[in-house]
């Protein structure tokens, strides 16, 4: 029997999961000054919606049993790799002048709720659903996109911590496996997990359900924008942007969609800008510019994993 709680679409009840959830690690993180699992509470974040709006729901049919084992997957191998690399690689810096300041840590915190919400909506919208359209090819394609997308991220994201790891590369950017055709190949992969996400739920999206894209739409925002790729392109510019090669690996390799580097180098500059995100902001070349030592290496590090995902 189906459960109805608060609304029918369980958006109330998904929010009100989130704030608990997210409150649960703000107190650890004020109160015991450990913020390792900040990451890791924000994935799972997306498993504990997902299993709560199944569940409650009780139709169990394909399309959310699909869409809500595709987010589990997903969130499971993003949490436990965050949360891995973080333990091995430090603190998360992000916190360092919040960590003692209530107001602006529960900020932080507030805008994680925020990312988890709306970026959940897909799923939400289709777990709290009544209607049962058959399995067709665009939702095959849907599958298939998310299937991509979470293998890009997640050999991008191996590919990185071993290429980090090698000490003989700690004056050098990644530019190894698909990083060699891609700046940022971790960040293209998640956003075609979430555009496949949102391809399953069109169709049972109606009307004012349709703010379902904001999903993927925020979620490129923030990482094309704000809290992905240009703090993490401001970094590099800060320590190889008087570098020859880094100039020229910079005009050569999109900044996001993996392609050729033979392609993408011949594309013209505005079709670059409007189709494939090579954004001025990217590129502003910086005249302080620092050999990267052992010391700023680690905090190019911590600078990665403060800025891996959306939060």
């Amino acid at each position: 029997m189906t459960v109805s709680i608060l609304d029918e679409n369980y958006l109330a009840i998904a929010i009100i999961i989130t704030v608990g959830y997210q409150l649960i690690f703000f107190i650890i993180t004020y109160i015991v000054k450990f913020d390792k699992i900040t990451d890791f509470g924000g994935s799972t974040n997306f498993i504990l919606i997902a299993l709560t709006t199944f569940f409650l729901h009780q139709t169990y049919y394909t399309r959310q049993i699909i869409v809500t084992c595709l987010v589990c997957i997903w969130a499971i191998r993003l949490g436990l790799f965050l949360l891995i690399r973080i333990l091995k690689w430090g603190e998360d810096n992000r916190f360092d002048n919040i960590r003692t300041n209530f107001f602006k840590l529960l900020g932080f915190y507030a805008f994680q709720i925020l990312w988890v919400w709306v970026v959940s909506l897909p799923v939400t919208f289709i777990n709290s659903s009544n209607k049962n359209p058959n399995i067709d090819g665009f939702d095959i394609a849907g599958i298939c996109l998310w299937a991509i997308g979470v293998c890009i991220e997640a050999i991008a994201d191996v590919q990185k911590l071993v290429y980090k790891q090698d000490p003989t590369n700690h004056n050098h950017w990644c530019d190894k496996g698909l990083w060699k055709y891609s700046r940022h190949p971790n960040y293209f992969g998640e956003m075609m997990v979430w555009w496949g996400v949102f391809l399953l739920a069109v169709p049972i999206l109606f009307e004012a359900k349709w703010v379902a894209i904001l999903s993927p739409l925020f979620l490129m925002f923030l990482l094309l924008f704000l809290s992905g790729i240009p703090p993490l392109e401001k970094s590099m510019e800060q320590r190889f942007g008087q570098r020859e090669d880094f100039r020229l690996y910079k005009t050569q390799t999109s900044p996001l969609i993996v392609m050729p580097r033979i392609v993408y180098k011949n594309i013209p500059h505005i079709i670059k800008v409007i189709f494939l995100f090579e954004f001025p902001f990217y590129n502003k070349s910086s005249d302080n510019s620092t050999p990267l030592t052992e010391s700023n290496n680690n905090e190019h590090q911590k600078e990665e994993i403060n800025n891996y995902g959306s939060a």
